[in-house]
């Protein structure tokens, strides 16, 4: 499902006007939303790039919560919560960039040759470990349908060749993405 144009910027000014309150220390906005599908519980990811790199990215694979508050949520989260950087501060507003991923529903495979890359994303999980690669990054980091495989073992701190193993569960998933940048 794709998104519309005014269903996307109100997703995407949510996720700026929420980090721009929370790192200046000011009341978290109030949104009123009355748009369907952003009551629609949805799996969501904010991305935040400052300069064209990751800055923070955080999401909820499954449908928790509405689609709107989801994005919010997250947006704090990527903001603030990544363990992989420092918290925001209010002199790097300036050079972020945002973006959304709206996540379908996982599907479990069995052969690796239903992944689509640049269109699936990919979850890897076995025992206590799991990791996720949205659709995009394979497609910014040209990567194979092998390696797309290997770098999501790895981020779930799984060995590259995990993906090979019967206990390990693969699924793909689909995502609306879009940025500020146009």
């Amino acid at each position: 499902m794709e998104l519309t144009k005014k269903e996307r910027d109100v997703l995407l000014d949510i996720v700026k006007k929420t980090i721009a309150a929370k790192v200046q220390d000011r009341e978290m906005p109030k949104f009123t939303v009355d748009l369907p599908v952003l009551k629609e519980k949805r799996g969501a990811f904010v991305t935040i790039k400052k300069h064209n790199r990751l800055r923070g990215c955080i999401g909820y694979i499954k449908a928790v919560k509405p689609l709107w508050e989801t994005v919010q949520e997250m947006a704090i989260a990527a903001a603030f919560h990544d363990p992989r950087f420092p918290a925001l501060q209010p002199e790097e507003l300036r050079d972020l960039n945002f973006e959304v991923s709206v996540l379908s529903p996982l599907r479990r495979i069995n052969d690796i040759n239903e992944i689509e890359v640049g269109r699936h994303g990919l979850y890897v999980v076995r025992g206590y470990n799991s990791g996720l690669l949205l659709p995009q990054v394979a497609t910014e980091h040209k990567m194979d349908r092998q390696t797309f495989l290997q770098e999501t073992c790895h981020k779930a701190g799984l060995p590259s060749q995990a993906w090979k193993e019967k206990d390990t569960e693969i699924y793909v998933f689909s995502a609306d993405y879009f940025s500020d940048i146009t």
